[in-house]
């Protein structure tokens, strides 16, 4: 079933929207809002250090209640992302160690959404010009396959999408960090 199979029906699919960061998931979300019941998820280990991990779910939960979406912590692992990332430290951003990220906690988004009746997955990443949108529609689809769950796949910073995050983040007074979260990228 397709999207245009749900219109039809009448009914909202259930998307599940994985957020590294409120920034880029208030546009995306602005964009998919007309067309799906969006959940927002919110699934990042690599975040370091933990302040600034809770500073982002903290407005991840003050603009999804704006928006009034619901929001799901799957909580904070960093032991674990930084075995993920061992040996991969050095790795310029969009390299592996950013792939292992992205694959990581899409799955984390592919399982949850087959588990609890979503229609769809997918996530903010392809807002950002700093991300490998095609790796990234490469990981969904895969994981689309493995968990017999459809996956949006969209680069969302098409039409000037990531200009719209940046204003759009302004308007809701929405912090906006300056690396993408792991102490890899903070050091680079």
């Amino acid at each position: 079933m397709n999207l245009l199979d749900f219109l039809k029906l009448k009914r909202k699919p259930k998307l599940l929207l994985h957020a590294c960061c409120i920034g880029c998931g208030a546009y995306v979300i602005n964009v998919l809002k007309e067309d799906f019941k969006v959940t927002l998820l919110f699934y990042n280990p690599n975040i370091f250090p933990e302040e600034e991990y809770k500073k982002r779910l903290e407005d991840a939960n003050r603009i999804a209640k704006k928006f009034g979406l619901k929001v799901v912590e799957l909580g904070y692992d960093h032991k674990k992302w930084l075995e993920m990332a061992r040996g991969r430290e050095a790795d310029p951003e969009r390299g592996e160690r950013c792939k292992i990220c992205y694959a990581e906690r899409m799955e984390m988004a592919a399982n949850f959404a087959k588990e609890n009746g979503f229609d769809f997955f997918t996530t903010t990443l392809t807002v950002s010009p700093y991300k490998d949108a095609r790796a990234v529609s490469l990981i969904g689809n895969e994981l689309a396959q493995k968990y017999n769950v459809r996956y949006l796949d969209r680069d969302f910073k098409k039409q000037d999408g990531y200009k719209k995050s940046i204003q759009l983040s302004h308007e809701l007074c929405i912090y906006r960090q300056n690396y993408c979260g792991c102490e890899f990228s903070f050091r680079i």
